[in-house]
Protein backbone atom coordinates (compact mmCIF):
# COMPACT_ATOMS: atom_id res chain seq x y z
CA UNK A 1 0.00 0.00 0.00
CA UNK A 2 1.58 3.31 -1.02
CA UNK A 3 2.24 6.03 1.51
CA UNK A 4 0.27 8.33 -0.80
CA UNK A 5 -2.80 7.53 1.30
CA UNK A 6 -1.20 9.53 4.12
CA UNK A 7 -1.63 12.70 2.03
CA UNK A 8 -5.37 12.63 2.77
CA UNK A 9 -6.55 14.89 5.59
CA UNK A 10 -7.28 12.87 8.73
CA UNK A 11 -11.07 12.90 8.44
CA UNK A 12 -11.22 11.98 4.74
CA UNK A 13 -9.31 8.69 4.78
CA UNK A 14 -12.22 6.56 5.99
CA UNK A 15 -14.58 8.26 3.52
CA UNK A 16 -12.16 7.54 0.64
CA UNK A 17 -11.71 3.90 1.69
CA UNK A 18 -15.45 3.31 1.88
CA UNK A 19 -15.87 4.80 -1.60
CA UNK A 20 -13.18 2.44 -2.92
CA UNK A 21 -15.05 -0.50 -1.39
CA UNK A 22 -18.27 0.85 -2.91
CA UNK A 23 -16.56 0.68 -6.30
CA UNK A 24 -15.37 -2.88 -5.70
CA UNK A 25 -18.95 -3.78 -4.80
CA UNK A 26 -20.36 -2.43 -8.06
CA UNK A 27 -21.33 1.05 -6.99
CA UNK A 28 -19.57 4.33 -7.83
CA UNK A 29 -15.81 4.57 -7.26
CA UNK A 30 -14.43 7.77 -5.76
CA UNK A 31 -13.96 10.51 -8.37
CA UNK A 32 -10.65 12.17 -9.13
CA UNK A 33 -12.26 15.61 -9.14
CA UNK A 34 -13.09 15.15 -5.44
CA UNK A 35 -9.45 14.36 -4.62
CA UNK A 36 -7.57 16.38 -7.26
CA UNK A 37 -6.32 18.80 -4.60
CA UNK A 38 -4.71 15.88 -2.72
CA UNK A 39 -3.07 13.83 -5.48
CA UNK A 40 -1.81 14.36 -9.02
CA UNK A 41 -3.48 12.22 -11.68
CA UNK A 42 -0.69 9.62 -11.68
CA UNK A 43 -0.72 9.49 -7.86
CA UNK A 44 -4.51 9.14 -7.96
CA UNK A 45 -4.30 6.17 -10.33
CA UNK A 46 -1.66 4.54 -8.14
CA UNK A 47 -3.45 5.05 -4.81
CA UNK A 48 -6.78 3.91 -6.22
CA UNK A 49 -5.30 0.76 -7.80
CA UNK A 50 -3.22 -0.12 -4.74
CA UNK A 51 -6.14 0.41 -2.35
CA UNK A 52 -8.44 -1.76 -4.46
CA UNK A 53 -5.79 -4.47 -4.69
CA UNK A 54 -5.24 -4.40 -0.93
CA UNK A 55 -8.93 -4.96 -0.16
CA UNK A 56 -9.38 -7.59 -2.87
CA UNK A 57 -6.25 -9.47 -1.79
CA UNK A 58 -6.98 -9.30 1.94
CA UNK A 59 -10.50 -10.64 1.45
CA UNK A 60 -9.78 -12.94 -1.50
CA UNK A 61 -6.95 -14.70 0.32
CA UNK A 62 -8.96 -14.72 3.55
CA UNK A 63 -6.13 -13.05 5.46
CA UNK A 64 -6.31 -12.96 9.23
CA UNK A 65 -6.48 -9.54 10.90
CA UNK A 66 -2.77 -9.82 11.74
CA UNK A 67 -1.79 -10.68 8.14
CA UNK A 68 -3.89 -7.81 6.78
CA UNK A 69 -2.35 -5.40 9.31
CA UNK A 70 1.15 -6.58 8.34
CA UNK A 71 0.50 -5.47 4.74
CA UNK A 72 -0.05 -1.84 5.83
CA UNK A 73 2.58 -1.60 8.59
CA UNK A 74 4.50 1.14 6.72
CA UNK A 75 1.55 3.56 6.95
CA UNK A 76 0.95 5.92 9.86
CA UNK A 77 -1.35 4.77 12.66
CA UNK A 78 -4.32 6.90 11.51
CA UNK A 79 -4.29 5.29 8.06
CA UNK A 80 -3.80 1.82 9.52
CA UNK A 81 -6.76 2.34 11.83
CA UNK A 82 -9.00 3.64 9.03
CA UNK A 83 -8.08 0.76 6.70
CA UNK A 84 -8.58 -1.86 9.42
CA UNK A 85 -11.93 -0.37 10.42
CA UNK A 86 -13.13 -0.29 6.80
CA UNK A 87 -11.89 -3.83 6.09
CA UNK A 88 -13.52 -5.32 9.19
CA UNK A 89 -16.80 -3.54 8.58
CA UNK A 90 -17.10 -4.39 4.88
CA UNK A 91 -15.25 -7.72 4.57
CA UNK A 92 -18.39 -9.76 3.88
CA UNK A 93 -19.62 -7.24 1.32
CA UNK A 94 -16.26 -7.35 -0.49
CA UNK A 95 -16.27 -11.16 -0.42
CA UNK A 96 -19.75 -11.25 -1.94
CA UNK A 97 -18.69 -8.82 -4.68
CA UNK A 98 -15.61 -10.91 -5.51
CA UNK A 99 -17.69 -14.09 -5.69
CA UNK A 100 -20.24 -12.31 -7.87
CA UNK A 101 -17.48 -11.12 -10.23
CA UNK A 102 -16.14 -14.64 -10.60
CA UNK A 103 -19.64 -16.01 -11.07
CA UNK A 104 -20.37 -13.42 -13.76
CA UNK A 105 -17.62 -14.87 -15.93
CA UNK A 106 -20.14 -17.50 -16.94
CA UNK A 107 -23.72 -16.85 -16.03
CA UNK A 108 -24.89 -20.26 -17.27
CA UNK A 109 -25.12 -23.02 -14.67
CA UNK A 110 -26.04 -26.66 -15.09
CA UNK A 111 -29.06 -27.29 -12.89
CA UNK A 112 -29.89 -30.89 -13.75
CA UNK A 113 -29.44 -33.52 -16.43
CA UNK A 114 -31.03 -36.72 -17.66
CA UNK A 115 -29.85 -39.26 -20.20
CA UNK A 116 -31.27 -42.09 -22.28
CA UNK A 117 -29.46 -44.78 -24.20
CA UNK A 118 -31.02 -45.62 -27.55
CA UNK A 119 -30.23 -48.04 -30.31
CA UNK A 120 -30.56 -46.80 -33.90
CA UNK A 121 -32.74 -49.34 -35.72
CA UNK A 122 -33.19 -47.38 -38.93
CA UNK A 123 -30.95 -44.97 -40.78
CA UNK A 124 -30.17 -43.77 -44.27
CA UNK A 125 -26.65 -45.16 -43.77
CA UNK A 126 -26.03 -48.86 -43.20
CA UNK A 127 -23.08 -48.02 -40.93
CA UNK A 128 -25.44 -46.21 -38.53
CA UNK A 129 -27.65 -49.25 -37.92
CA UNK A 130 -27.42 -50.95 -34.54
CA UNK A 131 -25.37 -48.00 -33.24
CA UNK A 132 -25.98 -47.00 -29.61
CA UNK A 133 -26.83 -43.31 -29.22
CA UNK A 134 -27.01 -41.29 -26.04
CA UNK A 135 -29.60 -38.55 -25.61
CA UNK A 136 -28.36 -36.10 -22.98
CA UNK A 137 -30.89 -33.55 -21.71
CA UNK A 138 -29.45 -30.61 -19.77
CA UNK A 139 -31.34 -28.01 -17.77
CA UNK A 140 -29.18 -24.88 -17.90
CA UNK A 141 -29.98 -21.80 -15.79
CA UNK A 142 -28.98 -18.55 -17.46
CA UNK A 143 -30.04 -15.14 -16.19
CA UNK A 144 -32.54 -16.76 -13.83
CA UNK A 145 -34.25 -18.69 -16.61
CA UNK A 146 -33.96 -22.47 -17.11
CA UNK A 147 -33.33 -23.48 -20.71
CA UNK A 148 -33.49 -27.11 -21.85
CA UNK A 149 -30.64 -28.32 -24.05
CA UNK A 150 -30.73 -31.72 -25.75
CA UNK A 151 -27.71 -33.43 -27.28
CA UNK A 152 -27.52 -36.74 -29.17
CA UNK A 153 -24.09 -38.40 -29.18
CA UNK A 154 -22.51 -41.53 -30.51
CA UNK A 155 -19.89 -43.48 -28.56
CA UNK A 156 -16.96 -41.37 -29.81
CA UNK A 157 -18.69 -38.05 -29.09
CA UNK A 158 -19.64 -39.26 -25.61
CA UNK A 159 -16.04 -40.26 -24.88
CA UNK A 160 -14.87 -36.79 -25.98
CA UNK A 161 -17.43 -35.19 -23.63
CA UNK A 162 -16.37 -37.42 -20.73
CA UNK A 163 -12.68 -36.57 -21.34
CA UNK A 164 -13.47 -32.84 -21.44
CA UNK A 165 -15.52 -33.01 -18.23
CA UNK A 166 -12.80 -35.01 -16.47
CA UNK A 167 -10.22 -32.40 -17.51
CA UNK A 168 -12.50 -29.61 -16.27
CA UNK A 169 -13.05 -31.45 -12.99
CA UNK A 170 -9.30 -31.79 -12.45
CA UNK A 171 -8.67 -28.13 -13.25
CA UNK A 172 -11.22 -26.80 -10.77
CA UNK A 173 -9.93 -29.08 -8.04
CA UNK A 174 -12.11 -30.28 -5.23
CA UNK A 175 -14.95 -27.83 -4.76
CA UNK A 176 -17.39 -29.50 -2.39
CA UNK A 177 -20.77 -30.40 -3.83
CA UNK A 178 -19.85 -29.44 -7.38
CA UNK A 179 -17.32 -32.25 -7.46
CA UNK A 180 -19.95 -34.79 -6.47
CA UNK A 181 -22.23 -33.45 -9.20
CA UNK A 182 -19.51 -33.74 -11.85
CA UNK A 183 -18.63 -37.21 -10.57
CA UNK A 184 -22.26 -38.23 -10.93
CA UNK A 185 -22.27 -36.91 -14.48
CA UNK A 186 -19.03 -38.71 -15.28
CA UNK A 187 -19.92 -42.01 -13.67
CA UNK A 188 -18.97 -44.21 -16.60
CA UNK A 189 -20.63 -47.31 -15.22
CA UNK A 190 -23.97 -45.68 -16.01
CA UNK A 191 -22.96 -45.68 -19.68
CA UNK A 192 -22.12 -49.41 -19.83
CA UNK A 193 -24.25 -49.76 -22.95
CA UNK A 194 -21.43 -47.94 -24.74
CA UNK A 195 -18.74 -50.37 -23.67
CA UNK A 196 -19.65 -52.97 -26.31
Amino acid sequence: MPRLLEKLPAGRALEFLHKVVDGICGRAYPRYQDYGSVWSLSEWMEVLEETMMYFKTAVGRNMSDEEAAQQIIELNSDCQEAITKCLKGRKEEIRNALVENVHAISSAQLQDFDWQLKLALSSDKISMLQMPLLNLDLDVRENGEIKPVSIEMNKEELQNLINALEAANKSIGHIGGQEAFVERLLYKKDFNGFNG
